[in-house]
């Protein structure tokens, strides 16, 4: 979508501009699909829909409009996203149709709610349909004395992988003491979910990549990687895990190797992507823009290389590269990229200059690889919401937020200040609780021991204190991030933020502490897995 302007060569002063809208059909998402409760108590259901324009929610009960029924007992709330039902009794029980509908279309879906009495209730029900637990629904955390896994609920650990245990049917061992070491202890990167079958988890000091098992949750693979391995990231249209390694921890000889088929139950190794003019040794870092409810295909990537003013377009097909989008003009060495699909921008922030002075983000047009121009003086690491519709950036060195929005005609809007001296080390964006297709933003501080909540349609700031110090960053050598911040998944209530010795789990629906897990060292390498 955009602009698309038609004039005669020479004579630039006359022009004509079409502007084209595409409209999107929506996509949406139930949650839970189906739930069981006893009489007397509440049961929520909720939907999540996205398109362009943003659509219309309508809830059914077997079939029948349900906002002629509304009363104490069953509201609607979130703007329509959530059915609310206090007080449950028997005929509640019904399938929940939630309707979503806009100019290019409609979707709709069930959630199935059974309300029947405790006699009746199976240890299933209790465990998958009731709370929401099983496998799934879990928090992840890779740190000094292995992988904890955390059910955030009523915080229980789980599982604990230690560093001694051995993989599945192997004699290789989660975390190997090394000659010399007084203690068996785990160093990881960073980690990956991938389809919610495998947790892929860097080992940066053995050169390698750790598979996880979500199923059995145990460790069942190891992949050889180039030294170092420090970034992973995996790209669910192709069905890919990228690897960025440094080579040593100088990231003297840094290279790109992807594994294929990462969802698969078979043994895998890695491929090197094509080197860009036959030099492997000059990435910095990579892009790859992520998946959404409405785009399912990512189709490239972005390479940037250690102090070039240009980016490399990648084929996420071929890993070959398509175009090297020269950023000499604007003086600007990329260290960060954001994107969104709604028309299609690349927002791109620059490393300082020799003086240390920020430089303003740049904009790039995925379509034609051109730079549209500066991003005002909006400076700082960009991050975009999954609808697309809000850039957040965060500019440390002036410790300045600023929130834009981008319509859904694809215009980005005036900058609005959230002044703040948390040093932002992370940053995520949750569905809202309170209003139908927003987002929330969460983001954690690299000094600080408090988290930011912001509602970027309302401005409304609030602080969630006192969650201990981070990892410090001269302990955190792989990334800016020495704190983390990660958010359970599209219906999810929680977030998960480490200190440097304990785990604070979040609850995100009353941006409050739900809790805090002690004695888990360095967990900054957390993922989460499943859907609740």
């Amino acid at each position: 979508m955009g602009n698309y302007s038609c004039h005669a060569e020479g004579y630039e002063q006359l022009y004509q501009t079409h502007i084209l809208q595409v409209n999107v059909p929506p996509v949406l998402q139930v949650h839970p699909e189906s739930q069981a409760r006893e009489p007397g108590v509440t049961a929520s259901l909720r939907c999540h829909a996205e398109g362009i324009p943003s659509p219309q929610l309508t809830w059914l009960k077997n079939g029948m409009d349900i906002s002629t029924k509304l009363s104490k007992q069953l509201t609607l709330q979130a703007n329509g996203s959530e059915v609310h039902i206090s007080n449950v009794r028997y005929e509640d029980t019904g399938a929940y149709t939630c309707i979503a509908k806009n100019e290019a279309g409609v979707d709709e879906d069930i959630s199935s709610l059974f309300v029947e009495d405790s006699a009746r209730k199976t240890l299933a029900n209790i465990l998958w349909r009731e709370e929401g637990l099983g496998i799934s629904n879990m928090f992840y955390v890779f740190y000094e004395d292995g992988v904890k896994v955390i059910q955030p609920v009523q915080c229980e650990i789980q599982r604990h992988i230690k560093p001694s245990e051995k993989l599945l049917g192997l004699q290789v061992e989660v975390c190997p003491k090394s000659e010399g070491d007084a203690e068996q202890k785990c160093v990881w990167a960073t980690a990956v979910n991938v389809k919610d079958k495998y947790i892929y988890a860097s080992q940066p000091t053995l050169n390698r990549v750790l598979i996880v098992d979500i199923q059995s949750q145990k460790a069942v693979q190891t992949v050889s990687t180039d030294p170092f391995p420090v970034k992973l990231h995996y790209d669910k249209s192709h069905d890919q895990v990228w690897i960025l390694s440094w080579g040593d921890s100088k990231k003297t000889t840094p290279t790109l190797q992807v594994i294929s088929q990462a969802s698969g139950g078979v043994s895998h190794h890695t491929i090197h992507t094509q080197p860009v003019g036959r030099q492997f040794d000059k990435v910095d870092d990579f892009f790859i823009p992520p998946s959404t409810l409405i785009v399912n295909h990512i189709r490239f990537g972005y390479i940037f290389h250690k102090n070039e003013p240009a980016l490399h377009k990648i084929d996420l097909e071929t890993m070959s590269t398509v175009k090297r989008i020269n950023l000499k003009e604007f003086g600007c060495v990329p260290r960060s990229l954001a994107y969104s699909h709604i028309g299609g921008f690349i927002f791109i922030s620059c490393r300082p200059n020799g003086t240390g002075a920020s430089k303003p983000q740049l904009i790039l047009d995925s379509i034609t690889d051109s730079v549209i121009g500066h991003n005002r003086d909006v400076t700082g690491t960009p991050y975009v919401s999954p609808d697309g519709l809000y850039l957040v950036s965060v500019d440390d060195a002036d410790g300045l937020m600023r929130v834009q929005t981008i319509t859904q005609r694809g215009e980005i809007q005036e900058p609005f200040d959230i002044h703040t001296n948390l040093h932002i080390s992370d940053l995520v964006f949750q569905p809202s609780f309170t209003e139908a297709h927003q987002y929330d933003v969460f983001a954690s501080s690299g000094l600080q021991t408090d988290v930011l909540y912001v509602e970027p349609a309302t401005g409304n700031v609030k602080m969630i204190k006192s969650l201990k110090e981070p990892v410090k960053m001269a302990e955190w050598p792989w990334s800016r991030k020495n704190r983390v911040i990660v958010a359970s998944s599209l219906f999810g209530q929680y977030l998960m933020t480490p200190s440097r010795e304990s785990l604070f789990i979040l609850d995100g629906r009353l941006n409050k502490l739900n809790c805090e897990i002690t004695d888990v060292p360095k967990g900054n390498t957390v993922v989460w897995v499943g859907e609740a």
